[in-house]
């Protein structure tokens, strides 16, 4: 019985659409939240960070698991194609600081912020909460400087955020609609 509970439960989310809440044209809600890179914390700001061009934020799960990892190092792969554009990558999730400190420096190989929002104001904000209680939605946004929703991309393929993520930035800097 259990395994049977077990298979239907994992059915509901193998079945869930996978749209995000937050549409593009919508206002990205702005926020702050103590963030690390490279190991060290400081206060991301998503009003200052849009002053400097677009904000790629995602939403992960719980750090160190298998898929965010993954996650974590595609975009720290790509971060320097992300700055090279003019766009801030910043993570986040449930986790604490002092993980996400760690997580920073070790899965984001000091590329790019990890905001942790354990109180999940931003992620209610971006309607990235999980049904698992403690965790976010695997949901990517790219913001632009105006303070509007670009792109919106939920799903499990952690690769396929960066990679949606970045083509919505290249376009964004031709000046062609993602």
């Amino acid at each position: 019985m259990k395994h049977l509970t077990a298979i239907l439960f994992a059915s509901l989310f193998a079945a869930a659409p996978a749209l995000a809440a937050l549409k593009p044209g919508d206002p990205a809600p702005v926020f702050k939240t103590p963030a690390a890179v490279a190991g060290q914390v400081f206060e991301f700001d998503m009003a200052q960070a849009l002053k400097k061009g677009p904000v790629v934020l995602y939403f992960f799960p719980k750090a160190f698991t298998q898929g965010c990892t993954v996650e974590a190092n595609a975009f720290a792969e790509a971060t320097p194609e992300f700055n090279a554009l003019g766009a801030t990558v910043i993570g986040v999730s449930h986790d604490n600081i002092d993980t996400l400190k760690r997580f920073s420096r070790e899965e984001c190989r000091d590329k790019f912020a990890v905001g942790s929002d354990p109180q999940a104001r931003a992620i209610k904000a971006y309607d990235a909460s999980a049904l698992m209680p403690g965790m976010a939605s695997r949901i990517s946004y790219v913001v632009g400087p105006n303070g509007k929703i670009v792109l919106a991309h939920e799903g499990s393929d952690p690769l396929k955020h960066v990679e949606i993520t970045l083509q919505a930035v290249q376009k964004l800097k031709r000046g062609a609609t993602p």
